[in-house]
């Protein structure tokens, strides 16, 4: 980032560095228009390299500011007058092979996950209701689609067995929470909006089931996480998680587990960020080993038990999440 600021303080000090008037030079230089022509072309140039750098990587955006654009004289406007920085849906998008599925129910996403297909059995991606700003972020250990309107995930997606839990134990947790970078500014939650809020930063994917230190680290990104109530996570979620992992032991292979938050109107929030707070989460299990799913079905609340779970397909009829394409009807 310094060298850019440096480069462009290059570029705009021509205009103070340029001979007086009155004094003749030695050297043939230029015409006056095609000086200038040239200083707004090459300055232009290193503009929209910072511009495409700040569009790829939304944290420099954070640390360059437009002040800094401008030195001496020779200001941003001098160069580009109708620049501005780019609006948020002009992103490039971490999601840009979703497409869009008409059926009788509604208009559905189809999502890809091109990076990392091998956490979805038979590497078939979700389809889910078509809303605002999804966007796929794979993970080391997980993988998920994330929600920049609620700021939560729609579903964290593992793929479990017993050789990879039995990895877990050699990691120490490491309770570094983080804002997830990859996600512009708007679309994210940030560490203050949990602050004071009376909310947990709920794992969906658990540091419980990471198999490696970089996962240990990344299951703590705050999009991996949403505002659930203390005693529920603490309590019977937290049994749940536990049941998991104990099935996933027993299992002959690998297992699918799919984690994620359902919202019911209104929506309530946390912070200045406005972080939604899930009304239920859900937990789907699915071992292709045996056909079997199942799916804990928790309401985000103290007074929440261990229940039954339900059927894949009530779930399907409940979220219209189809997690597992292949199962749905």
């Amino acid at each position: 980032m310094d060298v850019f600021i440096l480069s462009l303080a290059s570029l705009m000090s021509v205009r103070k560095k340029a001979a007086p008037r009155n004094r003749r030079s030695t050297r043939s230089s230029p015409p006056r228009p095609l000086r200038r022509l040239l200083r707004q072309i090459s300055a232009s140039a290193v503009l929209a390299f910072v511009a495409a750098s700040c569009a790829l990587n939304p944290n420099w955006r954070e640390q360059l500011q437009i002040e800094q654009l401008s030195v001496g004289q020779f200001s941003l406007e001098d160069v580009l007058p109708d620049w501005r920085w780019p609006a948020l849906p002009s992103l490039p998008s971490l999601s840009g092979n979703l497409s869009t599925v008409q059926s009788p129910d509604g208009v559905f996403v189809q999502t890809s996950f091109a990076s990392c297909a091998d956490f979805f059995p038979q590497r078939s991606a979700p389809v889910v209701p078509e809303a605002p700003i999804l966007r796929e972020l794979c993970f080391t250990d997980f993988a998920l689609l994330h929600s920049g309107q609620y700021k939560t995930p729609v579903f964290v997606v593992e793929r479990l067995s017993r050789s990879k839990l039995s990895q877990s134990s050699q990691f120490k947790r490491s309770d570094k929470f983080y804002a997830e970078a990859r996600l512009p500014q708007a679309e994210r939650a940030e560490l203050a909006d949990y602050r004071g809020s009376g909310y947990s930063r709920g794992h969906m994917a658990p540091a419980g089931d990471m198999y490696s230190a970089e996962g240990m680290a990344q299951s703590f990104s705050l999009a991996n996480m949403v505002p659930q109530n203390q005693r529920h996570n603490a309590g019977a979620w937290s049994k749940i998680e536990g049941d998991t992992r104990k099935y996933v032991q027993r299992a002959q292979g690998d297992v699918y587990v799919y984690t994620g938050p359902v919202y019911e109107s209104p929506v309530q929030t946390i912070g200045a960020g406005k972080v939604a707070i899930p009304k239920y989460l859900y937990k789907l299990v699915y071992d292709p080993n045996t056909g079997k799913s199942w799916v804990h079905w928790h309401e985000n609340s103290p007074d929440t038990k261990v229940g039954a779970p339900i059927s894949y397909q009530e779930f399907v009829n409940r979220t219209g999440l189809h997690l597992l394409p292949h199962l749905s009807r």
